[in-house]
């Protein structure tokens, strides 16, 4: 046992509720929950790791971070008056942008007074006694609360790549999740980047602006697609003002929360000269259609999704001018939109520079880092920056990095480690009063849209709990179960299960995180809310409460 547990279990049982409510987290779903939780009249704290609100928006401060939702649906739609006064400049905002949203919504709804900062949670124990949880900080400060309300994201745990000699490397060197708050210069400067999903396409097209000479190292080519993004200027934030009600209403139809909705036909039941056309179309539209507005069979029917895929390869060779490099860059290994489609502004043209060069490391590995750079199995190479766009231990990582600990002290990583197992992706049975904002086995998607609509259920649930004097809320093991094999049967006969990805649960990085999971919810989100809303007519009474 060491200290964090021994301070966790021994600590403060017993002792009087500092809080009504913990809440881990003061990013997009962290900062809403604290705003309801408030209105409930609960003593509440958020901790946060970082010295400042954002989450996602706050650690990830690498070049070329933004949206590929577009912002105006992004926002949160629970104050008009925020709505009003908010302008957004792009249609998909920059990190810097989207950072200075949130410290605007944290400072017009003053929530910085419940946010506690520079406050990593090492420990939550469950103390049966009191039903209440006693939570332990990395410093070893600790504080007993009634609910603990987890809103730590579910791209939030990095992970670095088991690459031996990465501490040697005597350059600068960055993983993107922890980017250094002050500018990095590229210019002039040998830099290599190793990783090539959604955060690293970002990061090669922006670095490539200025590089000196950037080397890229791949191991998954991505079908990635333009997002098309643009200025907003008055005029047109004023329309989309007024449109609100209209584009909410919306993401509240559509599978994602995204303002994109599957077309209805299927890919063969139009002529190849139509089908040309209508990918033609959503290729040069901003933003998700061409994953998310595409032919309703693309996901799920094998030939269907050779077609997609074929058309985006096309679209490749065309825009790269060297055909092997292009051909790296087609991925071989699963097909269009079974892996989360990054959108990119010019990553293909990248490749096109003479002072970039792409590496495949499946054909020459990546042996080891060195004090001067890197060397495969083929050559050795001197940068100045080296830069891990290796991604993160997805939607359960960040759960595994905090000693959760439920009733008799059973561990949640250990509960989870064939999977997770939740009701409704916001309960786990076994872990009295823990409820989780975005938590595995939730509806997915624009997150916002759904992050709101969690922690609504939460506070709703909270509410019900306190109106009728319940100390303990609790999921029941035949409600986890049924609500496990449901999530596990609305997956079947999607192409992307057969994929490995951080949407199942692989990340080579990881140690247990080999075998594919089902992670999330793939019923669609209009399905997702009306299972939350049944259970909470029914008077909550598929959870054990008391």
């Amino acid at each position: 046992m060491n200290e964090v547990q021994a301070v966790a279990r021994n600590g403060k049982a017993g002792a009087a509720l500092d809080f009504d409510a913990v809440i881990i987290g003061a990013g997009v779903s962290g900062l809403y929950q604290l705003y309801r939780a408030r209105e409930l009249g609960l003593k509440v704290r958020v901790f946060e790791a970082g010295t400042g609100v954002g989450g996602t928006w706050y650690w990830n401060r690498y070049p070329g971070a933004r949206f590929d939702s577009e912002s105006w649906t992004y926002g949160y739609s629970f104050s008009q008056e925020l709505l009003d006064e908010w302008h957004w400049d792009e249609h998909f905002a920059a990190q810097p942008e989207t950072e200075r949203y949130l410290n605007h919504v944290a400072d017009k709804f003053d929530l910085r007074r419940d946010i506690q900062f520079n406050s990593r949670v090492a420990a939550a124990h469950y103390c049966e006694e009191t039903r209440s949880w006693d939570v332990v900080m990395e410093d070893g400060r600790r504080y007993v609360t009634r609910f603990l309300i987890t809103a730590i994201g579910v791209l939030s745990a990095a992970t670095m790549p088991t690459i031996p000699g990465v501490a040697r490397f005597k350059g600068q060197s960055c993983h993107t999740h922890y980017w250094p708050n002050e500018p990095v210069s590229f210019a002039g400067k040998r830099v290599a980047v190793i990783g090539t999903g959604a955060t690293g396409v970002q990061t090669i097209t922006e670095v490539a602006k200025t590089v000196g000479h950037l080397t890229v190292f791949q191991r998954t080519a991505q079908w990635s697609a333009p997002l098309h993004n643009g200025k907003i200027g008055k005029e047109e934030m004023d329309r989309i003002r007024a449109n609100y009600p209209e584009i909410f209403a919306r993401c509240q139809e559509t599978y994602g929360c995204f303002i994109h909705a599957a077309d209805p036909r299927a890919t063969h039941e139009v002529t190849p000269e139509e089908r040309e056309a209508f990918w033609e179309k959503l290729y040069g539209e901003p933003g998700f259609g061409i994953w998310m507005g595409n032919f309703r069979d693309i996901l799920v029917d094998r030939k269907a999704n050779a077609l997609i895929s074929d058309f985006v390869a096309r679209k490749i060779r065309q825009r790269v001018k060297d055909p092997a490099v292009a051909e790296k860059l087609i991925p071989k290994n699963h097909g269009f939109g079974t892996r989360r489609v990054p959108l990119e502004s010019g990553y293909f043209e990248v490749y096109n520079q003479p002072n970039v060069k792409l590496i495949d490391i499946n054909e020459t590995p990546i042996e080891r880092i060195t004090p001067a750079g890197i060397k495969t199995s083929d050559a050795e190479y001197e940068f100045d920056i080296i830069i891990y766009a290796t991604g993160f231990d997805a939607i359960t990582g960040a759960f595994d990095r905090i000693d959760i600990r439920g009733v008799d002290g059973v561990s949640l990583k250990e509960k989870w480690r064939d999977g997770p197992q939740t009701f409704l992706g916001i309960l786990v049975d076994g872990f009295p009063n823990m409820l989780m904002v975005m938590g595995p086995h939730a509806g997915l998607g624009n997150f916002p849209r759904a992050a709101e609509y969690s922690a609504d259920w939460v506070t709703g649930l909270i509410r019900f709990a306190r109106e009728r004097d319940l100390t303990r809320i609790e999921a029941t093991a035949a409600g986890s179960e049924a609500w496990t094999e449901h999530v596990i049967a609305a997956s079947e006969g999607l192409l992307f299960t057969e994929v490995d990805s951080w949407m199942t649960g692989i990340n080579r990085n990881v140690e247990g995180k080999q075998v594919r999971r089902i992670m999330r919810y793939s019923g669609g989100h209009p399905a997702f809310r009306q299972h939350c809303e049944a259970a909470a007519a029914d008077g909550y009474r598929k959870l054990a409460l008391a």
